[in-house]
C-alpha cells in the first residue's frame, strides 16, 4: 500500500516561515517527481513546485524567491520551505510523487497564514 504522508502545517502569522514535509512508503519505488500542490477554499488544486529525481525544479510565480522544494532520495522525502507567508498562501497544501506510472496523492496538511 502506497502512502504519503504530510506534517509541517499549521498557523502562523504574515511573514512567518514554515517546513512542510512529505515520507512517501509503500509499493511506490522507485520514485520519479514529487511536488506539491494547494487547494485553497473554493479554488482548484494548484501547484506550488515539483523537483525531480536529479533535483531540476519548477515554481508557480506566485512563490517563486518565498518557497523552496528539496528531496532526500535517501529517504524519500520531499520538503517544502515556505517563508514571507501571505494570507493568500492559506490552503490545504498535497505532495504527489510519481514512478512513471502513477501518481500518488498524500492527504494534506493545513497551512493558514493570518493577517
Amino acid at each position: 500500500q502506497v502512502r504519503l504522508v504530510e506534517s509541517g502545517g499549521g498557523l502562523v502569522q504574515a511573514g512567518g516561515s514554515l517546513r512542510l514535509s512529505c515520507v512517501a512508503s509503500g509499493s511506490i519505488f522507485p520514485i520519479n517527481g514529487m511536488g506539491w500542490y494547494r487547494q485553497a477554499p473554493g479554488k482548484q488544486r494548484e501547484l506550488v513546485a515539483t523537483i525531480t529525481k536529479s533535483g531540476s525544479t519548477n515554481y508557480a510565480d506566485s512563490v517563486k524567491g518565498r518557497f523552496t522544494i528539496s528531496r532526500d532520495n535517501a529517504e524519500n522525502t520531499v520538503y517544502l520551505q515556505m517563508t514571507s507567508l501571505k494570507p493568500q498562501d492559506t490552503a490545504v497544501y498535497y505532495c504527489n510523487a510519481d514512478n512513471h506510472r502513477v501518481v500518488f496523492w498524500g492527504q494534506g496538511t493545513q497551512v493558514t497564514v493570518s493577517s
